[in-house]
């Protein structure tokens, strides 16, 4: 019964509480982006989106430093300092780690705040301005708390931002190694340069032998690579958001 309120709530949300924004129209974007963030994520795929010449966003759960998250070692105060100063964005993933399904609107709010203040006490008071849900489970009444504190929020549910779009709710595609040959990254590339869109990709590690949440170096490139040639931006997620949204 519990799985399927769970199921229900996630349903609702991607068609109540909506906060209808515009976007795209102009030169269509890639955002790179890394949940979690396992330590992999910054210290393989770093040095990578350097010799690429590009910036991600790293989604911090405080919570998580220096511990393990499926079976992974995750990042340390200096990856994510290190990560900061190199100019990748850092984005909110509640302290915790903790799914908004679990949660009333004062914990949701009690999670961002600790996280907030944890982040902004190791970046120099650096001051989070976007979000992606943990898990990508969205819930009508977690939008609002979302919606009030971040410029704009992402699931993990398949598609191009384009259009009339859910600032609390946006699409992105998993840039896994098992799910990526089943998605035609091409057509996608292009859909989004046709349209003026935006496409967001996240991840976990990046590793030879990731996680089933995670890719290979290979993957990564590839999905620049594929995005270079469809002419498309590739900009962090709050720099996107700015551009396509305002």
């Amino acid at each position: 019964m519990k799985e399927r309120l769970d199921q229900f709530r996630r349903r609702a949300a991607r068609y109540l509480g909506r906060d209808t924004v515009r976007v795209g129209g102009g030169r269509g974007v890639l955002s790179l982006s890394f949940d979690d963030f396992p330590k992999s994520a910054w210290e393989l795929a770093g040095p990578i989106l350097k010799d690429q010449g590009v910036h991600a966003t790293y989604y911090v759960a405080g919570g998580l430093c220096d511990g393990t998250n499926i079976g992974k070692v995750q990042f340390s105060e200096r990856d994510l300092q290190e990560a900061h100063a190199a100019g990748h964005e850092i984005g909110c993933h509640t302290f915790s780690h903790i799914s908004v399904l679990r949660l009333d609107k004062a914990g949701l709010a009690e999670e961002l705040d600790r996280n907030a203040a944890w982040v902004a006490e190791r970046l120099g008071g650096h001051r989070m301005t976007h979000f992606a849900y943990p898990f990508g489970d969205v819930t009508v009444s977690s939008k609002a708390v979302t919606g009030a504190r971040f410029k704009h929020a992402r699931s993990v549910r398949d598609g191009v931002n384009h259009g009339p779009s859910d600032r609390n709710n946006l699409l992105a595609i998993g840039m896994e190694s098992r799910r990526l040959p089943h998605y035609d990254l091409k057509a996608l590339m292009a859909q989004t340069a046709e349209t003026g869109g935006w496409l967001i990709a996240y991840g976990h590690d990046v590793e030879p032998d990731p996680t089933p949440y995670g890719c290979t170096e290979q993957d990564l490139v590839r999905v620049i690579t594929l995005a270079r040639q469809a002419g498309l931006d590739i900009l962090p997620v709050g720099a996107a958001g700015q551009r396509m949204i305002g």
